[in-house]
């Protein structure tokens, strides 16, 4: 699944905004999404996809929430 999909999964079925050390962890130890390299996901690239798109995803208190 790709990066931005693997996020809005996470955050939907956990019912809550989660942090975003959380979200690396867990697409890392589901392996919800794999890099090209086989490397795990960074914390810059769940962050970058968070920060492109606005229309989905919010930062608040910390947690990233989803706008829906």
């Amino acid at each position: 699944m790709k990066l931005d999909e693997a996020i809005v999964y996470l955050i939907a079925s956990g019912g809550h905004g989660m942090r975003l050390e959380q979200i690396v962890e867990q697409i890392n130890a589901r392996k919800l999404h794999l890099r090209k390299d086989g490397q795990p996901v960074t914390i810059q690239q769940v962050y970058a996809v968070i920060m492109r798109n606005r229309e989905i995803f919010v930062k608040e208190e910390g947690r990233i929430r989803l706008m829906m």
